[in-house]
């Protein structure tokens, strides 16, 4: 073998290196286009938000023979939320009307029949900690505040509670 062939002889790795390489780029960049074009490149998954929901019973009487009462829910401490992405669900809602039958008013005048915070509060406004929303129940209600984000894929049951003859 001769040294001087061995030196002047091109043949290498350097062509199957190279079209690795340019496999490689092309597979990462398919692969980046194909996120933003599906969108998975800008999606930020957005959680449940913080906050502590309380919830206050308080039996007012009967009307027409069932028991009914109000039920205060409060919001007492974490992040403020949209009034648009609070829902009150559940069984035993009652009206105005069968809360207070006779046509008398309570002390917590913020009876929303729907159990709607946007009612209250309005649509854009934010619940921040300390504020209430009063709700008409029979005294068999089993209720859940529900937080939903505003596209709806997401939701979250903040509290829950079930009445005295639930």
């Amino acid at each position: 073998m001769q040294i001087k062939q061995l030196l002047e002889e091109d043949d290498a790795v350097s062509p199957v290196i190279g079209v690795i390489l340019m496999v490689a780029i092309t597979v990462i960049l398919a692969a980046v286009i194909a996120s933003f074009v599906l969108g998975l490149g800008n999606q930020t998954q957005q959680g449940a938000p913080t906050a502590t929901i309380g919830m206050n019973y308080e039996q007012l009487g009967t009307n027409g023979g069932t028991e009914v009462g109000i039920l205060t829910l409060s919001h007492d401490g974490g992040q403020t939320l949209q009034a648009s992405n609070l829902y009150v669900r559940g069984s035993g809602l009652a009206s105005n009307k069968d809360v207070m039958g006779d046509g008398t008013t309570t002390e917590n005048a913020n009876i929303a029949s729907t159990g709607s915070w946007t009612q209250y509060y309005g649509s854009n406004s934010e619940v921040k900690s300390g504020q209430t929303l009063t709700v008409g129940v029979k005294s068999n209600y089993d209720v859940k505040v529900v937080w939903e984000s505003a596209e709806g894929d997401t939701s979250s049951t903040l509290n829950s509670q079930k009445g005295p003859d639930a």
